[in-house]
């Protein structure tokens, strides 16, 4: 036998049973990561919809090969989905719980152009309620017409479809993202170690220092000059 949770709809098909027409699962990448953004994923399920294409997982527990074979039959499936990004600068501004709301934001928005209603409820993975919008609010929140309420659920990426689809999309999204900007900082290994503190990415750091994807606000592993740089142009 698997050792590896297989999620299922059980948890999704409730609230809709409840009183919801559409519940969104959602899940967060690169929170810990010392470069590139954070980045949020939503997948958004109905009534009528089937269950999750086989090998669905958390990312965490599936290679980056078979993530890659996975996204696009996770695309075609749900009724929506979307990756919503903060970017470094955001972060540093923002501190990284409301970058991720901001995120998970950007992503409820851009799904909610292809779903015929709102969505009902989030499945979030995790005990903090990150996404809610504070009582006093803050400077860049979006401003949303009816705001989902918000299901905490711990590990729900192990066993919520809807939410480890959620985690496999923004990881590749991100991943592709962070190849993609290591063409431009190879020293940094970016393509292998995804913007987290590995020993290639912490040498550069110390010798080259940060670029403008590092998360200056972060007690980033440098030298002194370069830490007395970081903090005059932060």
């Amino acid at each position: 036998m698997s050792g590896k949770p297989t999620p299922t709809l059980k948890a999704e098909r409730d609230l809709i049973a409840a009183d919801a027409v559409l519940v969104a699962g959602m899940d967060e990448v690169g929170r810990g990561a010392l470069a590139g953004p954070v980045c949020v994923g939503v997948v958004v399920i109905g009534a009528t919809t089937g269950e999750a294409p086989v090998g669905t997982a958390d990312s965490k527990l599936l290679t980056a090969k078979a993530r890659e074979v996975l996204a696009p039959r996770l695309r075609d499936w749900p009724v929506a989905w979307a990756v919503g990004y903060a970017q470094p600068g955001e972060i540093d501004e923002l501190g990284i719980i409301a970058a991720l709301r901001l995120a998970g934001q950007r992503a409820l928005q851009q799904a909610a152009h292809t779903c015929a209603r709102p969505i009902d409820v989030v499945i979030l993975d995790g005990a903090h309620d990150w996404l809610s919008r504070p009582e006093q609010g803050d400077l860049f929140d979006i401003e949303a017409p009816s705001a989902p309420r918000v299901r905490l659920m711990v590990k729900a990426d192990q066993t919520c479809s809807s939410v480890a689809a959620a985690s496999v999309l923004a990881k590749v999204a991100r991943d592709a993202l962070l190849t993609e900007l290591s063409e431009q900082h190879p020293e940094f290994g970016w393509d292998s170690n995804k913007g987290y503190a590995s020993a290639k990415h912490i040498a550069a750091l110390r010798c080259l220092g940060p670029t403008e994807h590092h998360r200056r606000s972060w007690n980033l592993p440098l030298t002194q000059q370069y830490r007395r740089r970081s903090v005059t142009t932060s």
